[in-house]
């Protein structure tokens, strides 16, 4: 049992919020309420599940060493030395295989883009991730292919703002997860993860504007675009961007005045008012959308 809960602990469910970005297309091409679809973002998201999970075996195993140095993520069963790293990689071929089998029968261009990610997602586990700023983009070009993937596997065309809104929000949190690191590891940050020593607080803080104002203005042309209107039938998504607001500040209060921001995925699951201000949106875009049609 042992061994076993190692192993799942090893594939990160918790990280698995990450791929509901998958049921973005389905929540607005308004086909949520409709079984065929609905079932067929299921199985892309299941197949994302289990491909994501590759990738972090794959990474810890490769990783091992450097995660060593790290306060809380030399406890991770690879790194402890629980699970050898020939049978983590042994693993990760093994989900990457079935993820690959899945993606299959949901639909061929689902395929591809899941063999996109694939090949995205291991490029910078090898390579990407010591580029400064290819790093980061990386990261959330991995984003916007859950998206993307959401979209071909219902058989709908992606709405080239939800493409940027994706790639610029996830931008900001990979950013603000660099910037997390340095903070919480201070002198020993480049030890754990050595293209920290390329960035600065400071810097990572003007990217971190940069990006934050271009989501914000990003989403608010989204919702009064014209082709919006069109698709949506409504003007009302204007009205969340208040909400939109509220979740991008609360980000960066935690991430400056409590140093949080290093792992985005236990702060969304963790603060009460953020998790809150993602389910309002939710439910508030679902009323608005549903309502409309």
């Amino acid at each position: 049992m042992g061994l076993l809960k190692d192993i799942v602990t090893t594939m990160r469910p918790k990280q698995w919020i990450k791929n509901l970005l998958v049921f973005a297309a389905l929540l607005f091409a308004g086909r949520a309420g409709q079984w065929p679809f609905a079932w067929e973002a299921i199985e892309a998201f299941v197949a994302f599940c289990i491909l994501s999970s590759a990738v972090y075996l794959l990474n810890d195993s490769l990783d091992a060493e450097a995660d060593r140095q790290h306060p809380t993520k030399c406890n991770r069963p690879i790194a402890a030395g629980r699970i050898p790293v020939y049978e983590g990689i042994l693993l990760a071929v093994t989900l990457a295989l079935m993820g690959l089998v899945i993606s299959y029968i949901v639909a061929f261009n689902f395929f591809i883009t899941a063999v996109v990610y694939l090949a995205l997602t291991t490029a910078y586990t090898l390579v990407l991730k010591r580029i400064v700023i290819i790093d980061v983009l990386a990261v959330s070009l991995g984003y916007v292919l859950r998206a993307v993937a959401g979209a071909e596997a219902i058989g709908v065309e992606i709405s080239p703002w939800l493409v940027i809104c994706t790639l610029l929000l996830t931008l900001f949190i990979a950013l603000a997860k660099r910037r997390g690191e340095l903070v919480m590891l201070e002198e020993n940050a480049t030890n754990y993860r050595k293209i920290l020593e390329e960035y600065s607080p400071g810097l990572l803080d003007q990217m971190i504007a940069v990006v934050t104002a271009s989501t914000v203005v990003t989403y608010c042309l989204y919702t009064v675009d014209d082709r919006t209107l069109q698709v949506v039938g409504t003007g009302n998504l204007v009205y969340t961007v208040p909400i939109v607001l509220y979740g991008i500040f609360r980000y960066l209060y935690l991430m400056h005045q409590h140093k949080l921001g290093g792992q985005p995925d236990q702060l969304l699951l963790s603060d009460i008012p953020l998790l809150s201000a993602v389910g309002i949106y939710t439910i508030v875009v679902g009323v608005i959308l549903y309502a409309a049609r």
